[in-house]
Parts: structure tokens; C-alpha cells; sequence
């Protein structure tokens, strides 16, 4: 009976060989370990490359790591998160960790996801704006390092990497007062999280609105609607804002996805953007800088606060235990989406 010739398993020891070092050595540079030189990085990364060495997960996972790291989304819609997974993956490469990405949309979802991971061994959980509360959120981080990004709250047992929410949408509505607007309204984020409702990026920024709107003057003007950080709850918060009288002369929301449901909400009505309305979002995607978008937004440096939060876990797997939180300093890029305000010439 014939039998398929299967190749056999390069292994580390093939490696050491190869390289002529022990496996100790092979297997402190597979772990990105300290106390190698670069020559013998080099020298034992030549010889994987060309002996094709990958190796054994399981192996790995009784040795007591996969090296792996789990990065849960609330979804894959947002074109901000392609861009803090560029810096994570980035981060991550040169420890020659994969990434596994889940997503959870809903809080039942979101568990499972972090169940699955934790189940899976994972040596490390990046939660992008997580649903779960602070008390779910530490017990995870008591088992597996973890790193919370777009959270404000304070934890001893997982780091936090967030934009100054605060001052980002400070700088929206300053920018849309200074040009003549005063009927600013806001696109906000419905609260489904279980998280303190003052550290939630959402909160914060309409939150923010509302004050800067007060100290300008501007309490009688404040309108939200309050629908989500998505192209559907854009067009419809839009939609909601648009039927007021008088409608709104410029509208802020909370997230570029919003900001462009809230765009084709604005053609649909027969208005013009920013002749009749300005529109601004909030995190400077890829496609706010296109030309048929044009959309003011604030930059948080998506690919920033990913190789930080990279960064972070990495050092959380290594054994850092003291707490670290990182804010980035947002900056405005204003475009063609926000104008001057031009008051209705009657005849």
C-alpha cells in the first residue's frame, strides 16, 4: 500500500543547527526576548527564513505562550478601527505575534467574543470601545493582559489608550461658532454600553457640545439627536435635525461614519453642502480626505493609538503589572464640508 511522503516539521532544534547556537538562544529571539545581540537575531532569523521554520502553536500554548494576540471590535464598519489595527499589527510584527480579530456589536455578542479568546489562550486582549462594565473588564484583565482603547476610566490592572475626547469636539464646535453658526446641531451616540457613562468617548463628546454651545451663549440652540456612530444613525439623526424649524446651518457628528450618512441625508433633501449646511465628523478616516467627501474632522491618529496600545500589551505580556494610560492630542483638519455661515437673503 502506497503512502503519501509528507515532509517533515522543520523544528527549533533544525534551527540551532542551521544557525549554530542552541535552542535557548533560537527560542529567546522567537520570543523577542532581551539579552540577544542583533547579530545573533539576524543569523538565527536567516536561518528560519530559509529552513521555512514556522512554529508549533500547540507547542507554544503548553510552553505557556501562542503568541497571539485577540483584538475585539464592536464591528468591522467603521473605517477608524482598519486604521488602529495598521499600528497594532504593525506594533506586533516585529514580536512575530498574529492577530485574531472578533467582533462584538452587542453586549451578549461581545462576551462570547472575549470567552472565545480567553478559551483560545490568547497572551493578550486589545478591547476596542468594549460594552462590558469596568468590573467585566478587570476580571478579563486579572487572567489575561489587557488594554482598553477608547475608554477614559482608570483601572489598576489593564491599561487605557484614548483621544482627549474633550478637547476634539471642543475644537468642532469653536471651529463651526467661528464661522458665523449658531443653529449647531449634533449627531450623538446612543448609550449601550455598561461602562460610567462620564467615561464613555461618546458621552464626552456631546457632553462637550453642550457645554461649549452654554458658554457661547448658545443654550437655546442645542439640538442632539441621538441615534449612532453609524452611516444609518447619521442619515437618520440628518433626517430628524433637518425637519426642525428652523433647521440647523451647521451639524456635528460624533463619528466620520455618521458624518456621512448624514451627508447623503443632506443631498436627498435638495441642500447643499456647506452653501446651506456645514457638516463636520470626528476621526479624520481615509475617506473623509477624498475629494467627493471633502469632510472636516477631527484627527486622533488611529494608527498612533495602535502601536501604542501594541506597545502596551506587549509590555503587559512581558510582565509589566503597573497601570498605564496614554490620551492623544487630537488636532482639527478642517475641508470643504464647513463654511461660513450665509444668512437667507429674502427678497
Amino acid at each position: 500500500m502506497a503512502t503519501r511522503d509528507r515532509r517533515r516539521r522543520v523544528t527549533i532544534a533544525d534551527v540551532a543547527r542551521h544557525a549554530q547556537v542552541s535552542t535557548t538562544a533560537v527560542s529567546k529571539v522567537l520570543r523577542n526576548a532581551y539579552g540577544v545581540s542583533p547579530a545573533m537575531r539576524d543569523r538565527v532569523k536567516l536561518s528560519i527564513d530559509e529552513l521555512d521554520y514556522r512554529p508549533h502553536a500547540g507547542a507554544r500554548a503548553m510552553r505557556g505562550r501562542t503568541f497571539t494576540v485577540g483584538v475585539l471590535l464592536p464591528h468591522i464598519r467603521n473605517p477608524f478601527f482598519p486604521e488602529i489595527l495598521d499600528g497594532v499589527t504593525e506594533q506586533l510584527a516585529g514580536a512575530d505575534y498574529q492577530v485574531i480579530i472578533v467582533q462584538g456589536d452587542e453586549l451578549k455578542a461581545e462576551t462570547r467574543a472575549i470567552d472565545a479568546l480567553v478559551d483560545r489562550q490568547v497572551d493578550g486582549i486589545l478591547m476596542v470601545a468594549p460594552l462590558a462594565s469596568k468590573t467585566r473588564l478587570e476580571q478579563v484583565a486579572e487572567d489575561v493582559p489587557t488594554v482598553v482603547l477608547g475608554r477614559h476610566e482608570r483601572s489598576a490592572v489593564y491599561d487605557s489608550v484614548f483621544d482627549d475626547d474633550e478637547a476634539g469636539a471642543e475644537l468642532v464646535v469653536e471651529h463651526l461658532i467661528a464661522l458665523g453658526h449658531r443653529r449647531i446641531a449634533h449627531i450623538a451616540q446612543k448609550n449601550a454600553s455598561r461602562g460610567r457613562p462620564a467615561a464613555l468617548l461618546h458621552t464626552i463628546r456631546a457632553a462637550t457640545y453642550e457645554r461649549v454651545m452654554r458658554e457661547h451663549g448658545l443654550a437655546d440652540e442645542i439640538a442632539i439627536a441621538m441615534t449612532s456612530y453609524t452611516e444609518e444613525g447619521g442619515h437618520q439623526g440628518a433626517r430628524e435635525l433637518l425637519a426642525r424649524s428652523p433647521r440647523p446651518t451647521a451639524i456635528f457628528a460624533g463619528a466620520d461614519l455618521a458624518a456621512f450618512g448624514a451627508l447623503a441625508a443632506i443631498h436627498e433633501a435638495g441642500l447643499a453642502v456647506p452653501t446651506d449646511i456645514s457638516v463636520a465628523g470626528y476621526d479624520n478616516t481615509r475617506l473623509a480626505a477624498l475629494a467627493n467627501m471633502a469632510l472636516t474632522s477631527v484627527d486622533q491618529d488611529g494608527a498612533v493609538m495602535g502601536k501604542t496600545a501594541g506597545r502596551l500589551l506587549l509590555e503587559r505580556i512581558e510582565g509589566r503589572t503597573a497601570s498605564v494610560r496614554f490620551s492623544v492630542n487630537p488636532t482639527l483638519i478642517p475641508r470643504r464640508s464647513t463654511g461660513p455661515f450665509l444668512p437667507e437673503i429674502t427678497p
